[in-house]
Protein backbone atom coordinates (compact mmCIF):
# COMPACT_ATOMS: atom_id res chain seq x y z
CA UNK A 1 0.00 0.00 0.00
CA UNK A 2 1.85 3.22 -0.65
CA UNK A 3 2.96 5.17 2.58
CA UNK A 4 1.77 8.60 1.67
CA UNK A 5 -1.67 7.49 1.75
CA UNK A 6 -1.81 5.37 5.18
CA UNK A 7 -0.06 8.45 5.94
CA UNK A 8 -2.66 10.92 4.90
CA UNK A 9 -5.55 8.72 6.52
CA UNK A 10 -3.91 8.84 9.91
CA UNK A 11 -2.97 12.47 9.59
CA UNK A 12 -6.70 13.06 8.80
CA UNK A 13 -8.00 10.55 12.08
CA UNK A 14 -5.46 12.46 14.05
CA UNK A 15 -6.74 16.04 13.13
CA UNK A 16 -10.37 14.73 13.59
CA UNK A 17 -9.27 13.69 17.18
CA UNK A 18 -7.86 16.20 18.23
CA UNK A 19 -10.89 18.64 16.96
CA UNK A 20 -13.41 16.49 18.87
CA UNK A 21 -11.06 15.81 21.64
CA UNK A 22 -11.81 12.10 21.34
CA UNK A 23 -10.56 9.04 19.63
CA UNK A 24 -11.78 7.50 16.89
CA UNK A 25 -11.21 3.76 15.54
CA UNK A 26 -9.29 3.47 12.43
CA UNK A 27 -10.79 1.53 9.62
CA UNK A 28 -8.71 -1.24 6.99
CA UNK A 29 -7.64 0.17 4.32
CA UNK A 30 -7.92 -1.50 0.74
CA UNK A 31 -6.49 -0.24 -2.92
CA UNK A 32 -8.91 -2.34 -4.63
CA UNK A 33 -11.50 -0.02 -5.87
CA UNK A 34 -11.63 0.47 -10.07
CA UNK A 35 -13.89 2.39 -11.96
CA UNK A 36 -14.61 5.54 -12.01
CA UNK A 37 -15.06 6.27 -8.12
CA UNK A 38 -12.36 7.64 -6.33
CA UNK A 39 -12.94 6.38 -2.89
CA UNK A 40 -15.54 4.66 -1.04
CA UNK A 41 -16.38 4.58 2.63
CA UNK A 42 -17.72 1.25 3.81
CA UNK A 43 -19.33 2.17 7.04
CA UNK A 44 -20.76 -0.77 8.48
CA UNK A 45 -16.99 -2.48 8.10
CA UNK A 46 -15.26 0.27 9.12
CA UNK A 47 -13.52 -0.11 5.69
CA UNK A 48 -12.22 2.41 3.29
CA UNK A 49 -11.23 1.63 -0.33
CA UNK A 50 -9.61 3.49 -2.67
CA UNK A 51 -8.82 3.94 -6.74
CA UNK A 52 -5.07 3.05 -7.17
CA UNK A 53 -5.41 4.50 -10.31
CA UNK A 54 -7.00 7.71 -9.90
CA UNK A 55 -4.73 7.76 -6.37
CA UNK A 56 -1.62 6.96 -9.09
CA UNK A 57 -2.48 9.82 -11.44
CA UNK A 58 -4.00 12.49 -9.17
CA UNK A 59 -1.61 11.95 -6.55
CA UNK A 60 -1.87 15.33 -5.16
CA UNK A 61 -5.55 16.23 -4.85
CA UNK A 62 -6.10 12.89 -4.19
CA UNK A 63 -4.51 12.98 -1.25
CA UNK A 64 -5.54 16.41 -0.02
CA UNK A 65 -9.37 15.74 -0.90
CA UNK A 66 -10.28 12.49 -1.45
CA UNK A 67 -9.01 10.81 1.77
CA UNK A 68 -10.29 13.70 3.91
CA UNK A 69 -13.54 13.21 2.11
CA UNK A 70 -13.79 9.04 2.81
CA UNK A 71 -11.80 9.83 6.38
CA UNK A 72 -15.21 12.42 6.78
CA UNK A 73 -17.77 9.81 6.34
CA UNK A 74 -16.21 7.40 8.76
CA UNK A 75 -15.79 10.18 11.48
CA UNK A 76 -19.19 11.48 10.71
CA UNK A 77 -20.65 7.81 11.25
CA UNK A 78 -18.88 7.48 14.78
CA UNK A 79 -20.21 10.81 16.06
CA UNK A 80 -23.61 10.80 14.51
CA UNK A 81 -24.82 7.10 14.42
CA UNK A 82 -26.52 5.37 10.52
CA UNK A 83 -28.86 7.29 10.36
CA UNK A 84 -27.26 10.37 8.80
CA UNK A 85 -27.27 11.46 5.53
CA UNK A 86 -23.86 11.03 3.39
CA UNK A 87 -23.20 14.14 2.63
CA UNK A 88 -25.64 16.14 4.71
CA UNK A 89 -24.51 18.60 6.97
CA UNK A 90 -22.77 16.24 9.50
CA UNK A 91 -20.49 15.88 6.99
CA UNK A 92 -20.07 19.14 5.37
CA UNK A 93 -19.39 20.35 8.63
CA UNK A 94 -16.65 18.05 9.18
CA UNK A 95 -15.05 18.60 5.54
CA UNK A 96 -15.41 22.33 6.36
CA UNK A 97 -14.30 22.83 9.86
CA UNK A 98 -11.97 19.90 10.71
CA UNK A 99 -10.37 19.69 7.64
CA UNK A 100 -11.02 23.02 6.10
CA UNK A 101 -11.90 21.43 2.37
CA UNK A 102 -14.41 21.92 0.38
CA UNK A 103 -17.58 19.91 0.35
CA UNK A 104 -17.45 18.23 -2.74
CA UNK A 105 -19.53 15.18 -3.30
CA UNK A 106 -17.58 14.30 -6.73
CA UNK A 107 -14.22 14.14 -8.01
CA UNK A 108 -13.29 16.04 -11.13
CA UNK A 109 -10.75 13.24 -11.96
CA UNK A 110 -10.42 12.32 -15.92
CA UNK A 111 -11.45 8.59 -16.56
CA UNK A 112 -10.33 6.68 -19.15
CA UNK A 113 -12.22 3.65 -19.87
CA UNK A 114 -10.67 0.33 -20.57
CA UNK A 115 -11.06 -1.26 -23.69
CA UNK A 116 -14.03 -3.60 -23.74
CA UNK A 117 -14.45 -6.77 -25.94
CA UNK A 118 -17.87 -7.22 -27.35
CA UNK A 119 -19.48 -10.15 -28.94
CA UNK A 120 -21.49 -10.14 -32.13
CA UNK A 121 -24.45 -11.33 -32.74
CA UNK A 122 -27.26 -11.43 -35.52
CA UNK A 123 -30.63 -12.99 -36.19
CA UNK A 124 -32.22 -14.23 -39.14
CA UNK A 125 -33.35 -11.41 -40.81
CA UNK A 126 -29.88 -10.45 -40.77
CA UNK A 127 -30.87 -6.69 -40.58
CA UNK A 128 -27.95 -5.77 -37.78
CA UNK A 129 -25.92 -7.05 -35.87
CA UNK A 130 -26.20 -6.51 -31.85
CA UNK A 131 -22.72 -6.51 -29.60
CA UNK A 132 -23.02 -8.31 -26.11
CA UNK A 133 -21.00 -7.32 -23.18
CA UNK A 134 -19.20 -10.36 -21.67
CA UNK A 135 -21.83 -10.76 -19.39
CA UNK A 136 -24.58 -11.10 -21.70
CA UNK A 137 -22.34 -13.39 -24.12
CA UNK A 138 -21.40 -15.61 -21.34
CA UNK A 139 -25.71 -15.65 -20.54
CA UNK A 140 -26.00 -16.38 -23.69
CA UNK A 141 -23.73 -19.65 -23.85
CA UNK A 142 -24.96 -21.39 -20.66
CA UNK A 143 -28.59 -20.74 -22.31
CA UNK A 144 -30.50 -17.68 -21.80
CA UNK A 145 -32.40 -16.35 -24.91
CA UNK A 146 -32.23 -13.21 -26.76
CA UNK A 147 -34.76 -12.94 -29.44
CA UNK A 148 -34.41 -9.83 -32.22
CA UNK A 149 -36.77 -6.86 -31.44
CA UNK A 150 -37.64 -6.86 -35.46
CA UNK A 151 -38.49 -10.37 -35.99
CA UNK A 152 -39.00 -12.47 -32.99
CA UNK A 153 -36.13 -14.49 -34.14
CA UNK A 154 -33.17 -16.10 -31.57
CA UNK A 155 -30.01 -13.63 -31.70
CA UNK A 156 -26.91 -16.37 -32.73
CA UNK A 157 -22.97 -15.62 -31.77
CA UNK A 158 -21.73 -14.83 -35.20
CA UNK A 159 -18.62 -16.27 -33.48
CA UNK A 160 -17.06 -12.28 -34.16
CA UNK A 161 -15.39 -10.38 -31.40
CA UNK A 162 -14.57 -6.57 -31.29
CA UNK A 163 -13.11 -4.15 -28.96
CA UNK A 164 -14.29 -0.82 -28.21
Amino acid sequence: MPELLNARVEACYVQAEAFFQRAFTRPEISLRLRGQKAGVAHLDENLLRFNLRLYQENRDDFLTQTVAHEVAHMIARQLYGARIQPHGAHWQAIMGEVYALPAQRCHSYAISRRPSTRYVYHCQCANQNFAFSAQRHRLASKGRHYLCRRCRGPLVFSGQQRVE
